[in-house]
């Protein structure tokens, strides 16, 4: 059986959903890319057992109906470089031989029969469906992946929580010494629904969404989610278990504020951090009449910096401590050009917000203090 399909976009498919699978694998056959052509459509699987990455094609020209499996690492390296024109795939049924043409050349690799492909699918009685703009749930990923926990002891904090209430949808990430909460107040339910994706469908979710123009479907149940966009459908297993009450822990009463230009201060802890220990990033913030200083020190290697960022700030002198990788992480993550950190004292959480939200829009995010020894 032949087919002909473009090379560049074949590569394309295939990186893409390629990071669905594993680097070891409990069955073989998902080491391999399930092939389904049927008419002109050429459909490819890719799968984790727990997640489901399927994306489809339309062929050049097609000779029939088949499925077959092939090596997913095979089939990448050797489409690796060629440039982009027709490539002509041949399959012997009998022994599985394929055989791939192109303009300067050939190359052969073994298939193996699809029905050594687990079947993947998802059946539970009720599942609640809602169509998000993709740049809305691309954004709310965007904004607090890089919160989530990776916690063996503590899974719901793995991933991501999506929070649906009848007049808005949030994201809410946490690890413990950091939180975001993206609240979008544009994407309502009817009825109060929540699930906690994993990181990794979160991750993949973040490279196919770019593409896409359209609602993105999300469709979930106690166990499952299924996404289904213009040209892919992700399947996952969802996270299991109670997210911890993340409104209890977010402090509303903060008599300061300090607004300050997020690129410059940005850029200023980046070069304290050098100077401060390694091993734990602490960087302190004094803070006196429109004055942001920033410092990090390392007793170990008699290191230290110090640098000056104008703000605005009218209250009482204070000393707060940050972990600075935790602090840029969050600042990396806002758009804004100004933002307004809001405290209470030293011992307890910054609250770090855009200085103006975008329409629609509610984002939010935390930091726990660190101890500073004067």
């Amino acid at each position: 059986m032949k087919f002909i399909v473009s090379s560049a976009e074949l590569f394309s498919r295939l990186q893409t959903i390629g990071r669905v699978i594993n680097s070891k694998n409990t069955l073989p056959a998902l080491d391999c890319f399930l092939f389904d052509i049927h008419d002109k459509t050429l459909t490819i699987t890719a799968s984790d057992s727990e997640t489901t990455l399927v994306t489809w094609m339309e062929l050049i020209e097609s000779g029939g109906a088949m499925r077959f499996c092939i090596n997913a690492k095979t089939i990448q390296d050797s489409m690796k470089e060629i440039a982009d024109q027709p490539l002509v795939f041949d399959i012997n049924p009998d022994n599985m031989e394929i055989s791939a043409t192109y303009q300067n050349g050939h190359f052969s690799i073994m298939g193996q029969n699809a029905e050594e492909y687990p079947e993947i699918g998802v059946e539970e009685d009720e599942m609640t469906t809602i169509n998000l703009p993709a740049d809305i749930l691309l954004n709310g990923i965007n904004h607090s992946l890089f919160a989530a926990a990776e916690d063996e002891l503590r899974p719901v904090m793995n991933g991501i929580y999506f929070d649906l209430q009848p007049d808005s949808l949030t994201f809410v990430t946490t690890d413990g010494s950091k939180l975001v909460r993206d609240k979008r107040l544009d994407v309502q339910n009817p009825q109060p629904a929540s699930f906690i994706l994993p990181k990794k469908p979160a991750l993949l979710l973040r490279n196919l969404l770019p593409k896409e123009t359209d609602s993105v479907s999300l469709k979930f149940g106690n166990r499952n989610a299924v996404a289904t966009m213009s040209s892919s459908k992700l399947t996952c297993r969802l996270i299991e278990g109670r997210f911890p009450n993340y409104n209890s822990v977010i402090p509303n009463n903060n008599p300061f504020r300090i607004t300050v230009d997020r690129i410059a201060l940005l850029s200023a802890l980046k070069r304290v951090l050098v100077f401060a220990n390694q091993s734990i990033a602490l960087i302190k913030l004094h803070l006196e009449n429109n004055d942001l200083t920033v410092s990090g020190q390392d007793i170990d290697f008699s290191t230290s910096a110090e640098e000056h960022v104008a703000c605005e700030y009218a209250g009482m002198p204070m000393n707060i401590g940050f972990k600075g990788t935790y602090l840029i992480d969050i600042l990396n993550n806002i758009n804004s050009e100004n933002v307004v950190i809001e405290l209470a004292d030293p011992s307890r959480a910054g609250v770090i917000v855009p200085a103006e939200q975008e329409e629609n829009e509610d984002l939010l995010m935390l930091l726990m203090p660190m101890m500073l020894n004067d």
